[in-house]
């Protein structure tokens, strides 16, 4: 049986209700390729943006 994670690293700060939509909507993906629902699992990973670099520099300078 399928059962894939995914993991979301994204900046803190997204309101309970946008991720739910984001889980909502990745889950839909899998959903479209057959997948249960029950089978996918979504982790988001909140993370500061000083814990963040970019293109040499952190992402809150």
């Amino acid at each position: 049986m399928d059962m894939p994670v995914i993991k979301i690293y994204m900046w803190e700060g997204r309101t309970k209700e946008a991720k739910k939509k984001i889980v909502s909507g990745i889950t839909d993906v899998f959903v479209k390729e057959g997948v249960n629902p029950e089978a996918v699992t979504v982790i988001i990973e909140d993370v500061k943006k000083e814990n963040w670099g970019c293109a040499g520099k952190l992402a809150d300078e």
